[in-house]
């Protein structure tokens, strides 16, 4: 986890006992400590919903435009027609 000019900052995280159980054996099988795991995990997190806001912005940037002319499609009542149920 190597971020140039990166300030660390040191933080008390309180966790259910079996969350830090949990963390503690992750964080052996990964030859890492709990916090570089959390640090990792948080910062994961982070940048996928960086790149997830991003692309809704860039979605939402986008003037609609009509795919078909209208009445290409069925109206209401013609897809919700029972009569040849009843």
């Amino acid at each position: 986890m190597s971020h140039q000019n990166s300030v660390v900052k040191n933080v008390t995280v309180t966790l259910e006992e079996d969350v830090a159980h949990w963390a503690r054996i992750e964080a052996a099988r990964r030859g890492t400590s709990v916090s570089r795991l959390l640090g990792e995990l948080l910062r994961a997190r982070m940048e996928r919903e960086s790149v997830h806001e991003q692309a809704q912005a860039q979605f939402l940037a986008v003037e609609p435009r009509h795919l078909k002319k209208r009445g290409a499609y069925p109206e209401r009542d013609q897809l919700h027609d029972r009569e040849g149920l009843r």
